[in-house]
């Protein structure tokens, strides 16, 4: 086994620049799909991450006959006292925060101009509102109890031409089916790097969004923030009963689910055509290779050497070109990954309707997909070099003899 691949290096030395690009084209297509898996898992990670943040939390707590979809505001429907739940809940030792927030649907109105909103009721003081106070743009955050002042997302101030001051019609559905409005001040602007969240969301003290929704003492949802990711789904089980739903991050997030699956799967075909393509120039490769060494393949035949050695040999050269062209692709792949984990890709205003994605996605490069491309670039170019070892191996000594000269 040493000589053959003794024998497969000094092949692959003849003709040192034919083979060094064939190894630059295996890296190049080993890089571009470290690079590209390495940005959908930073995608991906980063809406789950951005999701839990702003919008899911790593559990929800709903009454038990809640929808979501609806963002009902009727009293049966909501949770009756959510400050002692959520005071019972933090108390918890693997709870890292847990607040009620109130959901209402709402439309804002500034001179001519109106736009359907979400309107949250949080509490300010939450380790879980920090997104929105860290992410203060201008003007003020909330207090607790301040009755005429809201929060406001950048993209949806810079849409209506607002500013910090500024006033705004709210109008707001109410637990009785009713629609009511008041005026309110612009206390700040927030930005959470999320245009598609900042645009939809204003946020209020979570007594006065129950007072104008006339929800008095309820809450749409307890949010509970978790020390450990990992701890979700026994946690989830712990506080499973009759009078309450328990949503986990997966559950409130299964589009993002589905869509990560869907895309992992295109990604596998888009691995199959360029590991393709780069296939094609390894099996050029090998074939000049016969071709140029037909008199030597036919010498060693007549010598004895059997058709599978022959292409044990070829193998042996395709494996070296493998070993070299991955390397090469995996240096070139993380660098350009892990700068891009650092610095980020900017997109801008890109989303995708339930599914919340920041204004930079930063890849984040795994070792599986390291170790899953790897072996594929591997074996796609071991069967590469089939076609070239089986026509090596059943070369006719007499006729390569002669087709040598």
């Amino acid at each position: 086994m040493i000589q053959l691949y003794k024998m497969a290096w000094r092949d692959l030395g003849r003709n040192r620049r034919r083979t060094f690009f064939s190894m630059l084209a295996l890296a190049f297509g080993v890089a571009l799909l470290l690079f590209m898996a390495s940005f959908i898992a930073g995608e991906m990670r980063g809406a789950m991450q951005t999701s839990i943040k702003l919008q899911s939390g790593h559990l929800q707590v709903w009454a038990a006959s809640y929808n979501e979809d609806k963002t009902s505001l009727k009293w049966e429907d909501l949770i009756q006292n959510p400050d002692a739940l959520a005071a019972q809940l933090a108390a918890q030792p693997e709870v890292l925060a847990a607040t009620p927030r109130l959901y209402a649907t709402g439309i804002v109105a500034a001179g001519n101009t109106s736009t359907g909103v979400r309107v949250i009721g949080i509490d300010p003081a939450s380790i879980a509102s920090a997104p929105f106070r860290d992410g203060m743009v201008s003007g003020d955050y909330l207090t607790a109890d301040d009755r005429g002042g809201l929060l406001m997302g950048r993209t949806l101030a810079d849409k209506l031409k607002l500013a910090p001051g500024d006033t705004i019609n709210l109008l707001v559905n109410t637990s009785n089916g009713d629609v009511d409005q008041q005026v309110f001040a612009i206390r700040g602007i927030y930005s959470t790097d999320t245009p598609g969240y900042d645009e939809s969301t204003i946020f209020l003290p979570l007594a006065k969004a129950q007072a104008i929704t006339r929800a008095e003492n309820h809450a749409s949802v307890i949010f509970i923030l978790l020390k450990d990711q990992d701890q979700t789904d026994a946690m989830a089980a712990a506080l499973q009963g009759p009078a309450y739903q328990v949503k986990t991050y997966l559950e409130l997030n299964a589009l993002l689910n589905e869509f990560e699956q869907y895309a992992n799967s295109m990604f596998y075909l888009f691995y199959l055509i360029v590991l393709g393509i780069t296939a094609t120039v390894i099996i050029n490769t090998l074939i000049m290779s016969v071709f140029e060494r037909t008199r030597e393949i036919g010498i060693l035949a007549a010598m004895g050497m059997r058709g599978r050695r022959i292409m044990a040999m070829f193998f042996a050269e395709s494996s070296l070109l493998a070993v070299g062209g991955i390397a090469m692709g995996v240096v070139l792949g993380s660098l350009l990954s892990a700068y891009v984990q650092r610095y980020g890709f900017f997109i801008g205003d890109f989303g995708i309707t339930g599914i919340l994605i920041g204004e930079r996605i930063y890849a984040y490069l795994t070792l599986d997909n390291i170790v899953t491309l790897t072996i594929m670039a591997f074996v796609i170019t071991l069967l590469a070099s089939l076609y070239p070892a089986w026509m090596a191996a059943h070369m006719e000594p007499v006729e390569a003899l002669h087709g040598g000269k």
